[in-house]
């Protein structure tokens, strides 16, 4: 009775506990495959321990138990993170990327995301290696030349190939990320900050995903620079390198303007954007309000640049756009009455549009521009250069908040921001590790929902934080490492990634 390791064709090698019946080796049980060195030396551990159990030791089976009394918290190692976020890595693609530090930095930033001193703590404390803060950074600074375009290869062949081989949407959006730092410089800008933190720099990184959030590639963009000159740049970078065939370009009103819109038509792009159809002209926005629409109706207005515009209305978000309505006119009623409005409140930003000056100094909210505003309650404009119907682009655009959720993803499970280092090329690393993180994040969520769990991704990651393995040594010198036991929880997951990847 014996462990073997078989080389299979694909190149895996599989690792089997083996009786010899007959002077034929009989395959018992098959403990696992992988073409991952540490995977397969777990799985060959995993034997060793299984065979006594399995068979019960022989005359010719040196076993000899370790002193359990001697075991401690030292002993103990977090495996979790590697068996499950490691497969799901190298099923990408990213062992391409042959650098361990790379995927431990891609890994840690989902399961144990802070600082570079508590990454390298983490690795020595688990005897992944003793790597050093020091050598950490090191490999950041040289980390965005070497591997940004290879990530971004990798993760547009992986999602081309989830999408069904074809991309015919993608998905373009910006946010912003800000430093804890007061010192800008030509990168980290301080500019109009989407988290309302303008006195802090920041950078502009833009990301450009396909359906259901998977990502494509992203660029960054120093902290001050208008995010509508963004959009033509990043699609033509990512047609050449990876021939897109003119996707249709979908992306909120931030990117509205009729330069984009003139640049769409005239690289060949179908478009949908997210209209401003306040800032319509007279004429336009005296057609929307002869619609007269019911709840769910969809009706279009040919414009004079060949472009159609659709507008939809929605009671729940009729009651939305009152609700808020209502709340912004009361903080401008509270501030007027305690004096802290001056003329430099009145301004179209948000609900000061409601404020007006009477004299030299008197300020006072027009509550008929209030009410005129309840007649745009509800209702949602798009702008299109396609042949698609009012719903099919209502339901591509409805999925552009999966790319505000990558954002919002990156910034708090991911912890993207903010951001400590001053370095741009550290700063790049950081957002290219978070890159990659965010598609093994994805790829959890997605094998979980199609097995139907019921299992978030953060509660999977609590699980796969939980999942240890005890290291020892027997009297004769020998190591040992032995899988601690899976919850049901923890063996539902790892179930799922052993048949998914």
């Amino acid at each position: 009775m014996f462990v073997r390791k078989k080389k299979n064709q694909s190149g895996s090698i599989s690792v089997q506990i083996i009786k010899k019946i007959n002077r034929i080796n009989k395959v018992i049980k098959t403990i696992g495959s992988s073409k991952d060195p540490d995977e397969i030396e777990r799985l060959f551990q995993k034997g060793l321990y299984e065979l006594p159990r399995l068979f019960g030791a022989t005359l010719f089976d040196d076993i000899q138990e370790p002193d359990i009394d001697e075991l401690s918290n030292d002993n103990i190692r977090i495996v979790g993170p590697n068996l499950v976020f490691g497969r799901i890595f190298d099923h990408i693609g990213f062992s391409a990327i042959n650098d361990r530090l790379f995927k431990d930095l891609c890994i840690s930033r989902i399961t144990h995301p802070g600082s570079k001193l508590q990454l390298s703590k983490y690795l020595r404390e688990n005897n992944r290696a003793e790597i050093s803060e020091d050598r950490i950074y090191y490999f950041m600074d040289r980390l965005h030349n070497r591997y940004k375009n290879q990530t971004e290869e990798i993760s547009f062949r992986y999602t081309k190939s989830i999408l069904g081989g074809k991309i015919g949407v993608v998905f373009y959006d910006m946010t912003t990320i800000y430093f804890e730092s007061d010192h800008a410089d030509e990168f980290r800008e301080t500019g109009f900050s989407k988290e309302g933190k303008h006195q802090h720099p920041q950078i502009y990184p833009g990301l450009l995903v396909g359906k259901n959030g998977y990502p494509i590639g992203y660029d960054i963009y120093e902290g001050s620079i208008y995010e509508g000159h963004t959009l033509i740049p990043v699609l033509e970078r990512f047609e050449k390198r990876f021939d897109l065939n003119k996707p249709i370009v979908v992306a909120d009103a931030g990117l509205l303007s009729s330069d984009n819109i003139t640049d769409l038509k005239e690289n060949g792009y179908g478009f949908i954007l997210g209209a401003r159809i306040k800032n319509e002209s007279a004429k336009v926005k005296k057609q929307i309000h002869q619609l007269s629409l019911s709840e769910g109706q969809i009706e279009k207005i040919l414009k004079p640049d060949d472009t159609t515009l659709f507008i939809s209305y929605s009671q729940k978000r009729a009651k939305k756009d009152a609700f808020n309505r209502e709340k912004g006119l009361k903080r401008l009623e509270k501030n007027l009455k305690a004096g802290r409005l001056t003329k430099s409140n009145i301004n179209n930003r948000g609900y000061n549009k409601y404020l007006r000056l009477e004299g030299t100094i008197n300020i006072q909210i027009d509550y008929q521009k209030f009410e005129d505003d309840q007649k745009w309650d509800g209702l949602k404009g798009y702008i299109t250069n396609t042949t698609l119907t009012g719903k099919e682009m209502i339901e591509n655009y409805q999925n552009l908040w999966l790319i505000e959720r990558a954002f919002r993803i990156s910034k708090t499970d991911l912890k993207i921001r903010p951001i400590y280092h001053r370095i741009r090329e550290r700063i790049e690393a950081h957002i290219c590790i978070s890159f990659v993180s965010y598609l093994l994040f994805k790829e959890l969520e997605r094998v979980l929902a199609e097995n139907q769990t019921n299992i978030s991704v953060n509660q999977a990651i609590k699980q796969i934080n939980r999942m240890y393995q005890v290291v020892f040594q027997y009297a004769n010198g020998n190591n040992q490492k032995v899988l601690l036991k899976n919850n049901p929880t923890q063996e539902q997951i790892m179930n799922i990634i052993n048949s998914k990847f």
